[in-house]
């Protein structure tokens, strides 16, 4: 890669770093371009020329966002710690991308997700569902998870739990009580909790 190409992937991801920043605050409808063109010390016209429109944006901003979290949380699964310390870490620390998502923004990713199209799906079929599996088998290894329990069942429950909250009208009601969902979710599939 040469000194150009370098710089263009490094101011197309000052703008997505910028433009997450602000989505996560105020939400995509309050955030201007110019906002963002400012934020990320770029023209306008930068902008519009790596990404086109303001929608196109925020669709590569989504596709940023579920990058970043995938990460964090592939990381903690793909990690040598035992599966009830993969679960605390899953469940209580929260990663970088998840600290400071506002209603506004959680409402506006809801919207992309219910759309049927969503990055959030293509990621979850393509590297979430076979290192969930994996990460599940570790669980029945350790005796964590109920060797009766199959995985068609737990990924059954996920998949309810997923297309109930491709719902637009869920998203307000999810937010506040998503770590709980999350703590429901792990520690009802391991049968008890270890502290």
């Amino acid at each position: 890669m040469d000194g150009f190409e370098k710089r263009r992937k490094q101011k197309k991801k000052d703008i997505l770093t910028a433009a997450l920043t602000l989505f996560m605050e105020y939400g995509i409808q309050k955030v201007s371009i110019t906002e963002i063109a400012k934020k990320a010390n770029v023209s306008q016209v930068t902008i519009y020329n790596y990404f086109e429109s303001k929608d196109n944006l925020a669709q590569y901003v989504f596709k940023f966002y579920v990058d970043q979290v995938w990460g964090e949380q592939k990381q903690f699964l793909e990690s040598a710690l035992p599966f009830n310390e993969k679960i605390k870490k899953i469940i209580f620390e929260k990663g970088t991308a998840t600290n400071q998502i506002s209603e506004r923004f959680f409402q506006d990713f809801m919207k992309d997700y219910a759309s049927g199209q969503s990055y959030v799906e293509e990621v979850y079929e393509k590297e979430a569902l076979p290192l969930f599996i994996k990460f599940f088998n570790e669980g029945r290894e350790q005796g964590y998870i109920d060797s009766e329990v199959s995985d068609e069942a737990i990924l059954f429950y996920l998949k309810m739990f997923q297309e109930y909250l491709q719902r637009e009208d869920i998203a307000q009601m999810a937010l506040p009580v998503a770590e709980e969902l999350t703590k429901l979710f792990f520690y009802g599939i391991a049968g008890k909790r270890e502290d």
